[in-house]
């Protein structure tokens, strides 16, 4: 999973990431200081695994990974070109889904761009430089699907939807809350790889003051929960300052920080199950003395597809999979207790992987 990092210049963006993915990007108090999008992958948090190493006595654990791209502050006019735009645009295309890190903090030694700290504004300024972006890719498909529609049915259809959907940006509408009416359409959708068809999770970066509540009392985080509930996104809390002495920390001494800020949990966490909710995304494991690993699919994947995931060969040559539930396995102790109660199941082609199944795929290639 690839999640890009966006926001206005100064709205703590390359200081969220650096905490996330320690992988310190440069941040300061300038626009433009991340010019080269910095990448970080960061492990997702599972606890499962480490019970799992234990009860195998395990050589190696290896978890999901989630990549972060942070890319260059954008700012009004970025789809012409304007500050790093064109760059921004170009990266920020190869992404599964987009975080939007907006300013919901007062603080004078922090110059905003626009002068004033005002959340909704600047999801308007990225929204519409993403939406200006789109079309005009929208008019080059046009164009070359306006020649071919003369001699062929298909790209006329193409051509009558193209247009619509073109019609739908200019009301600044978001590519992803057109309506596609049939499996062409959402086909074409899918090919034009759209900018604002992507999914959004928006980061309310608070004062610490603001992180006990979840940013409740907080006007800017109650007007961005309003506009992500309209706009099917998702929203998290968080305090990019806090995230990066947090980074800092051992498990131990993170723990009893966020015990002493009222927290359960911290905002790459909050994140990662904002991602995983959004993208419909679930961990299936496998588990041995050699390695226990997690692997993410989508949800409502198939056995066989599951096994693709591993290699194409489990895939091609599946026969069938050995699957026991993470909570009957714990329940019973051991691997041998779960089978004598019937709860190591087999399934065939047509099983529907759940988080949590602990899988031996059967192969013949």
């Amino acid at each position: 999973m690839k999640l890009g990092i966006v926001g206005l210049p100064n709205v703590g963006k390359s200081t969220l990431f650096n905490s996330l993915t320690k992988a310190g990007a440069e941040s300061a108090n300038y626009p433009f200081c991340t010019i080269d999008p910095n990448v970080g992958v960061v492990t997702v948090p599972d606890e499962r695994l480490n019970v799992l190493g234990e009860m195998y006595h395990t050589k190696k654990i290896v978890p999901a990974v989630i990549e972060f791209v942070d890319i260059a502050g954008l700012v009004k006019g970025a789809s012409k070109g304007e500050g790093l735009g064109n760059q921004f645009l170009a990266n920020i295309r190869e992404v599964d889904a987009i975080v939007h890190v907006v300013r919901c903090f007062e603080d004078s030694n922090i110059v905003h761009v626009d002068g004033s700290i005002n959340p909704l504004r600047d999801i308007e300024t990225i929204n519409l430089e993403l939406i200006f972006s789109d079309l005009e890719i929208l008019e080059r498909r046009i164009a070359k699907t306006t020649k071919m529609s003369r001699n062929d049915k298909t790209a006329a259809k193409e051509l009558e939807f193209l247009n619509r959907v073109r019609a739908h940006l200019e009301e600044s509408k978001l590519a992803k809350t057109f309506q596609a009416e049939n499996e062409d359409e959402e086909g074409w959708l899918a090919e034009y790889n759209l900018l604002t068809a992507k999914p959004v999770i928006f980061a309310a970066n608070v004062s610490e003051d603001d992180l006990p509540d979840d940013g409740a009392s907080n006007e800017g985080v109650r007007a961005v929960r309003e506009y992500a509930e309209q706009e099917d996104c998702r929203v998290f809390v968080v305090c990019a300052q806090i995230e990066q002495e947090i980074a800092e920390l051992d498990d131990e001494e993170k723990k009893m920080f966020l015990e002493d800020l009222g927290l359960e949990e911290s905002g790459l966490e909050k994140l990662i199950k904002a991602s995983y909710s959004l993208l419909g995304l679930i961990s299936y494991l496998t588990a041995g003395e050699p390695e226990v690993r997690a692997w993410t699919i989508k949800t409502g994947t198939k056995a066989p597809q599951a096994a693709g995931k591993i290699h194409s060969d489990f895939e091609r040559g599946f026969i069938r999979a050995e699957i026991v539930s993470y909570d009957d396995l714990m329940a019973c102790g051991t691997h041998a207790a779960a089978k004598e109660k019937g709860l190591v199941r087999l399934e065939g082609k047509e099983y529907v992987v759940q988080d949590g199944d602990i899988i031996l795929f059967r192969f013949n290639v």
